[in-house]
């Protein structure tokens, strides 16, 4: 799942993000900034993630935005093997995954302390993706798991017990 966003940040400029989501595993596997969002800063984000996944057959949904809806984009899809998909106009729910994503960048890191610089705000940005979300913060739809360690489990032997409700029994679901 693929989502551009702008954030209020330093000295009340905007930087843009575009981020790649795993939705098996909610872990962001591609991202990338910018001063404008253009259909480069998504193509950017969406190479970041091809490049760490190395994905046989993938789907990436998006919004309506202009960045997916361009040429660029598409003919990247394309050349990669990635089928491009798109929600309705005006589905508040569609990229509700990508939104929620936002939501807890914007409310535990940049609403909490303004940056001097993009340097700044980039640096700040990155560690709460690759310091904090990937691998720390815990998702109740992974049974309270972070990404990386929700991976991590299902990678060992291609099983994991997911604990959605603290106060009932553990489910094991197999992989196939």
């Amino acid at each position: 799942m693929g989502c551009g966003h702008d954030l209020h940040s330093y000295s009340g400029r905007f930087l843009y993000l575009a981020v790649v989501i795993d939705v098996f595993s909610l872990k962001v596997v591609g991202w990338s900034f910018g001063e404008t969002m253009t259909a480069n800063l998504a193509i950017s984000a969406l190479n970041m993630a091809l490049i760490t996944r190395k994905p046989g057959k993938v789907i990436h949904h998006s919004d309506q935005g202009s960045q997916y809806t361009s040429v660029e984009f598409g003919k990247r899809c394309k050349e990669m093997g990635v089928r491009p998909s798109m929600g309705s106009v005006g589905d508040a729910y569609d990229n509700a995954m990508a939104e929620r994503f936002f939501a807890s960048l914007e409310c535990e890191l940049i609403d909490r302390r303004s940056r001097k610089n993009k340097t700044e705000e980039r640096l700040a940005i990155f560690t709460w993706i690759e310091a904090w979300y990937n691998p720390i913060r815990r998702h109740s739809g992974l049974g309270y798991l972070s990404p990386n360690n929700f991976e991590r489990k299902l990678n060992e032997n291609n099983q994991i017990e997911i604990n959605f409700n603290p106060l009932l029994p553990v489910e094991t679901f197999s992989i196939p």
